[in-house]
């Protein structure tokens, strides 16, 4: 409905004259139509009704074609219907004294609708450009912003990893390193967002989830680990889309670095699934299950799950299972099988 509404036979054409013909001939087409349909009612009740078909004819000509294309539809139809039509058939003469003033009331009401569609078809277009400029300038912003957000994410990370040289206790560097790495994360989340999405309004989840992965796998797993990946693309908002990124971020983290110790091999697997507006993310790995020595309850890796889980409108759920440990964000406490 809403393509139907921005129609414009002439958008597509670039000069004044090639608009002006392409309005023209539209309008003469929809003359042509009702010509061809009224030609077929003739055939069951012919005379009746000899200028009913040519308002909505002007209607839609002017609504998708300007004026131009509604003015021609009524030259076109108007005689047509007033010739071969009203009586008597294949003359412009009269044959009663009231079709005089019949005529002219239908035209003057015809060319009233030709006002009142434009007037329309240009208001509505008008409040369309309106919103379309004002929704363009808005992502606008939104993408400035992002591009801040990561920069001074970066900023933040160059700020530790200073304060870290400073430092000459070596056992305080480890938890610097930790922030200086889960702030990095951030940077790469919405870095990974404007690389792939653009200005789009939504994110399309398959493409975003599956370049972060493609990042982690070169850059936090171990070679003797496979990353097995199945992800239904659906699109989420923005913000949504940061904060699974962010939660995929730090549980994958989490698992190259709690679950394969000594060179262990295994598979760490992805999963994001939608099913009736519903969609749920985990993340399940084959290792030793020692990912809840850093979810324990009150630690910042569980707090940092939990806040990306509730910025995301869903929950978070942590735990061993029998071969392993599987971190799990999903909408609500919805289950999809």
């Amino acid at each position: 409905m809403q393509r139907l509404a921005n129609f414009d036979v002439s958008r597509q054409f670039v000069g004044k004259w090639s608009k002006v013909a392409a309005q023209t001939t539209f309008g003469i087409i929809c003359a042509a139509s009702m010509v061809g349909l009224r030609t077929l009612y003739d055939l069951w009740a012919p005379t009746s009704g000899p200028f009913a078909m040519i308002y909505p004819t002007v209607l839609l000509a002017t609504l998708y074609g300007h004026w131009r294309a509604g003015v021609a539809a009524f030259c076109v139809s108007f005689a047509w219907a007033w010739y071969f039509v009203l009586p008597a058939p294949q003359s412009f003469l009269f044959t009663e004294a009231t079709d005089p003033a019949r005529v002219l009331l239908n035209g003057v009401c015809a060319i009233i609708v030709i006002i009142f569609a434009e007037a329309f078809r240009r208001a509505a277009h008008s409040t369309m450009d309106t919103i379309r400029e004002e929704a363009d300038r808005r992502l606008t912003l939104l993408a400035d912003l992002e591009h801040r957000t990561k920069n001074n994410f970066a900023l933040v990370a160059s700020m530790l990893e200073i304060q870290k040289r400073r430092i000459p206790h070596a056992e305080l560097h480890g938890p610097l390193d930790d922030a200086v790495g889960r702030v990095r994360t951030f940077a790469d989340a919405y870095s990974g967002l404007a690389m792939e999405q653009g200005k789009e309004k939504d994110v399309a989840i398959g493409p975003y989830l599956d370049m972060m992965l493609t990042r982690l796998e070169r850059a936090a797993l171990p070679q003797n680990v496979r990353l097995f990946r199945e992800i239904d693309d659906i699109k989420l908002s923005r913000e949504t889309a940061v904060a699974i990124g962010l939660y995929l971020n730090e549980a994958v983290s989490n698992a190259a670095k709690y679950a394969f110790p000594d060179n262990r091999a295994g598979t760490l697997a992805v999963y994001f699934h939608c099913r009736d507006g519903k969609w749920r993310l985990t993340i399940e790995d084959d290792g030793v299950g020692e990912e809840a020595l850093s979810q324990t309850p009150g630690g910042l890796g569980s707090k940092l799950l939990s806040a990306f889980a509730q910025q995301a409108g869903a929950t978070h759920h942590a735990g061993p299972v029998l071969n392993g440990f599987r971190t799990e964000m999903r909408v609500a406490d919805e289950v999809l099988a």
